[in-house]
């Protein structure tokens, strides 16, 4: 039996860069910290900081795109994958975390006036071809439905 899972929490050390394959499929990247502290022998609070590099593909590449930026907390499962490549005749490594499923955490505290929070304009945006005519579309507000509901209406 064999298992490559990958379960973290932490948050964006930089914005999610959108891209798309030239298969016409999305892909984002990017990474996460994650802390860990203890006490060493003395007593003494310790601290070490982990980066990991993250990609998702597809939809959920676009809606962590839209929707996340650096500072933003996240919790992410996944496997490990470790690629390579040639550059200038040398053998290049890079693990990441290929990402399958994902949640949201917390936003970073808001400074602004009114504490409304809004994504900044540096936020990622798609490159390629097939994402020429793509828009960034920002959520202001939730609308609720008015209607009060009836317990009789529901059919279970």
């Amino acid at each position: 039996m064999y298992l490559n899972k990958v379960q973290i929490i932490g948050n964006l050390t930089r914005d999610p860069e959108l891209k798309a394959l030239p298969s016409g499929s999305t892909v984002v990247n990017f990474s996460v910290a994650t802390n860990r502290t203890w006490k060493d022998a003395n007593g003494q609070k310790q601290e070490a900081v982990e980066y990991h590099n993250i990609v998702f593909f597809g939809k959920s590449a676009e809606i962590i795109a839209q929707y996340v930026f650096k500072g933003h907390q996240i919790y992410i499962e996944g496997r490990l994958s470790t690629r390579s490549w040639e550059k200038d005749g040398v053998k290049q490594y890079r693990t990441e975390i290929v990402g399958e499923q994902f949640q949201f955490g917390s936003k970073p505290k808001d400074e602004r006036p009114g504490g409304v929070y809004r994504k900044p304009e540096t936020a990622a945006k798609p490159k390629g071809n097939s994402f020429e005519d793509y828009e960034k579309k920002e959520i202001d507000t939730i609308e609720y439905p008015t209607d009060d509901i009836n317990p009789e209406d529901i059919p279970f």
